[in-house]
């Protein structure tokens, strides 16, 4: 089990977040789990809805960048996005960090009806938790 784990996206507003928030709830306390974003992107709203549908809340209520984090060591970097990850093997291009990609829709992309939107959320939000689910069963 690493001791920290970061998750990045593009502009740590909908994938990270839910992602940070997620892993919080399902692995112990004594691992430290924070998110950000390539860029600073816009609290979004459909992000907060899906969360409290299960119990959760976001983490932190602004988006954040890398370079804003308080911590920068990481034992995990799982990036979300193909621009997060590209970030994240440069910045780690020297040090020991591991660093996973998981691709993940961007569910803003989806058009439609309010419903649809928020099902394409639910399948970000089901899809992140089954990852963190199947990543972190064999380190518990």
């Amino acid at each position: 089990m690493p001791g920290a784990v970061l998750f990045i996206c593009g502009q740590n507003s909908i994938r990270s977040p839910m992602a940070e928030a997620l892993a919080r709830s399902l692995l112990p306390s004594s691992v430290y789990v924070a998110s950000a974003g390539v860029e600073k992107g816009e609290p979004d709203h459909f992000v907060d809805e899906v969360l409290a549908e299960i119990g959760l809340k976001r983490i932190a209520v602004q988006p954040r960048t890398f370079e804003e984090l308080e911590d920068h060591y990481f034992d995990l970097i799982i990036t979300l996005s193909p621009k997060a990850h590209h970030m994240a093997l440069e910045l780690t291009r020297t040090t020991s960090v591991y660093v996973e990609y998981w691709p993940t829709p961007d569910p803003t992309l989806v058009r439609g009806r309010r419903t649809q939107i928020l099902d394409a959320y639910r399948d970000v939000r089901n899809n992140l938790k089954r990852h963190i689910e199947e990543r972190f069963k064999a380190a518990n």
